[in-house]
């Protein structure tokens, strides 16, 4: 395994024993039993190693989504099952996507690229299946805007009901019923 890859990991449990804004180079080089040096070859701050593990969950979420999906499906089954699994990997994740929810805003512009990309990974989802859904007559397609609203109060949803030591099987219906309302054209 490579010190990056140590260090990340390093990271993601210090953020799982207790938060980002607790984490310090210290408990990461520690947790990844290497040097603060070999730290600082790989990352130049404890931002930049939360932004590159971030970087690196979005990409996993926004696959993990995309496969679980059947495109053959009808649109609205997509839909949940996109929702299940998005939900599915933040209950096996909490922490992290808590962070990566409530965390990399608090950057600033330090993580604008970060959110941007976030934000393009899953409305690049959410479009592409639509589009699949479009080419088998599902109607028109829905307007960015809409997968943008849908994304924000999905995310919402996911860190106020962690935060509150609540389950997301509680309320993976009321997520779905609301995406579908949105994303299904009229």
């Amino acid at each position: 395994m490579s010190f990056r890859r140590r260090l990340l990991d390093g990271l993601a449990a210090e953020i799982a024993d207790d938060s980002y804004r607790s984490a310090t180079v210290a408990g990461i080089v520690r947790r990844a039993q290497t040097s603060r040096r070999t730290f600082y070859e790989h990352f130049a701050d404890r931002d930049e190693c939360f932004v590159a593990l971030m970087a690196e969950t979005t990409g996993e979420m926004v696959r993990y989504v995309s496969g679980a999906v059947d495109e053959t499906a009808p649109w609205p089954d997509q839909v949940r099952t996109a929702v299940e699994a998005w939900f599915a990997y933040a209950e096996a994740e909490p922490a992290i996507v808590v962070s990566w929810i409530r965390d990399v805003p608090a950057l600033g512009d330090k993580a604008r690229q970060l959110q941007r990309m976030q934000l393009e990974g899953f409305v690049t989802l959410a479009q592409g299946l639509e589009r699949q859904a479009e080419r088998r007559g599902a109607g028109p397609p829905v307007p960015r805007e809409s997968v943008i609203i849908l994304l924000g109060g999905l995310r919402e949803l996911v860190a106020t009901t962690v935060e509150d030591d609540g389950s997301l099987d509680a309320v993976v219906e009321s997520a779905v019923h609301a995406a579908v309302s949105l994303l299904t054209p009229r």
